[in-house]
């Protein structure tokens, strides 16, 4: 199943695959960001791209983390298994270490 999270304030969803990323850093992970607002999807990126954007950079961010089956599915809100809220880098990476990404 794919991991995702919802970065409520941004609309923004990553997606971590289910391979590809062992034995990397968080920061060297690729994923799949989507756009809830654009209605868009960018193709692979790496995380450090996304964590080191104006966008990311304005903090606080509410962080909600789902399991989904599909790439293409986007909870937005109902099914969160976790819900966190990301005051800088150092806790969104605490969060995936959290649960074991």
């Amino acid at each position: 199943m794919a991991k995702k999270f919802h970065f409520q304030e941004l609309d923004y969803i990553i997606t971590f695959p289910d391979s590809g990323n062992d034995g990397k850093k968080y920061q060297d992970y690729s994923v799949v960001v989507s756009n809830l607002k654009k209605k868009s999807a960018d193709g692979c990126v790496c995380l450090v791209d996304i964590v080191e954007s104006p966008e990311f950079q304005s903090f606080p961010h509410t962080v909600g983390f789902f399991k989904s089956e599909t790439a293409k599915s986007s909870n937005t809100g109902s099914d969160y298994l976790e819900l966190r809220i990301i005051r800088c880098v150092e806790e969104f990476w605490k969060f995936l270490n959290d649960l074991n990404l």
